[in-house]
């Protein structure tokens, strides 16, 4: 009896135990599940964001009253003033994707009797990328290009004024009190524009991530099979004397960028800083040179002239056979420097990093900017 009795507990013990660790292990799937939709992150690199500065307190109409004082006259304190809303500015951050929509600031606090001011309320900070623009209505408002800049895309309303403020000869007790005012409210657009010295430019599936790899120490990902890169990658070329060039992957472009189609306008705007232009040409492919004219278009179309900047033609893919004699027909079609690469096999990319240093050091830094 005692024995079937143990036994009994053991079983229902060993249920619960069991039923336990299910449920345990399902809450842990569920977290983990949470936890990596939450982490996940998707390169932004476009936000239209509304900003709303905190109002400021409202002032004070109180008056003096103590047993021993009969005229205490007033003794209301100002408002605090609103919290700006500022746009801070951190190289560690990548993309706009942790920006939210809508911003609020923090109000300012209410003055109170005995002449206390209200508690001016904090700013509110938002953290973007190193080469964000702020535009309004398509006008540039600050270009952020600086680690640990700061701009102040709203500012918080002031506090209001208590009676004690308004005390003069003539008024010896006031009533008068204002309430704060409110904080400055705009939307503003938040646009993403890759810091780069040169730029990676051409169709999909030319090769320029694994060029970018054969280069520099950008590891972007790669693969055996047509596809495109979702977000432009920027890799460091090393020189003996030291000098830095930053050489970006833009996202493949299709005819048509310029309407916005495929990835469209919104990897073009990353082209914009760049100082040197290498068109990567996949050399199999029928007609090379008409890829190069359909890219200066796509660039010329989104802004004029962004085609003329200093530039090279980077003939890729020559480990193929039916390169060689496209290389011939493209040299004799264009008037641009063209240098023949294989980014899989590293042939000639060593001169290809000289000449990325020499039309780098050819130009001036604002050279981008004309």
């Amino acid at each position: 009896m005692l024995f079937e009795n143990n036994l009994k507990l053991l079983r229902m013990c060993g249920r619960s135990v069991c039923e336990g660790l299910l449920i345990q292990r399902a809450h842990k799937h569920k977290t983990a599940q949470l936890s990596e939709k939450k982490l996940s992150r998707y390169f932004v690199d476009h936000r239209r964001v509304k900003v709303v500065a905190g109002s400021g307190g409202d002032g004070a109409s109180t008056f003096h009253s103590e047993p021993w004082k009969e005229w205490g006259g007033p003794d209301g304190g100002n408002g605090g003033a609103g919290g700006d809303i500022i746009i801070r500015v951190d190289r560690q951050v990548k993309s706009l994707s942790s920006v939210s929509t809508v911003y609020r600031g923090k109000d300012g606090e209410a003055g109170s009797s005995k002449n206390r001011f209200g508690r001016n309320a904090s700013p509110t900070y938002i953290t973007v990328p190193l080469g964000t623009i702020v535009k309004e209505e398509g006008a540039m408002l600050a270009d952020l290009s600086l680690h640990d800049q700061l701009y102040t895309v709203a500012y918080g309303g002031a506090g209001g004024k208590g009676n004690r403020f308004f005390l003069s000869n003539e008024n010896r007790a006031p009533l008068t009190a204002t309430p704060g005012e409110k904080g400055q409210e705009r939307v503003v657009q938040l646009e993403l524009r890759t810091m780069a010295h040169a730029a990676l430019v051409g169709f999909p599936n030319a090769g320029k991530s694994s060029l970018l790899r054969a280069i520099s120490n950008a590891r972007p990902a790669v693969a055996a099979y047509p596809f495109t890169t979702l977000k432009p990658h920027v890799g460091i070329v090393q020189y003996r004397d030291h000098q830095q060039v930053a050489v970006a992957d833009i996202p493949g472009l299709i005819p048509g960028a310029h309407l916005n189609r495929g990835l469209g306008v919104s990897f073009l705007r990353h082209i914009e800083r760049c100082r040197v232009l290498l068109y990567v040409l996949d050399m199999s492919s029928a007609e090379p040179w008409e890829q190069f004219q359909q890219l200066c278009f796509e660039l010329d179309q989104y802004k004029p002239h962004l085609s003329h900047r200093p530039h090279a033609i980077v003939a890729n893919k020559m480990d193929l056979p039916e390169a060689r004699q496209n290389l011939e027909a493209l040299r004799s079609r264009v008037h641009q420097t063209v240098i023949p690469v294989s980014a899989l096999s590293g042939e000639n990319t060593g001169e290809l990093i000289l000449h990325i240093r020499t039309m780098y050091d050819s130009y001036p830094r604002d050279s981008s900017q004309s």
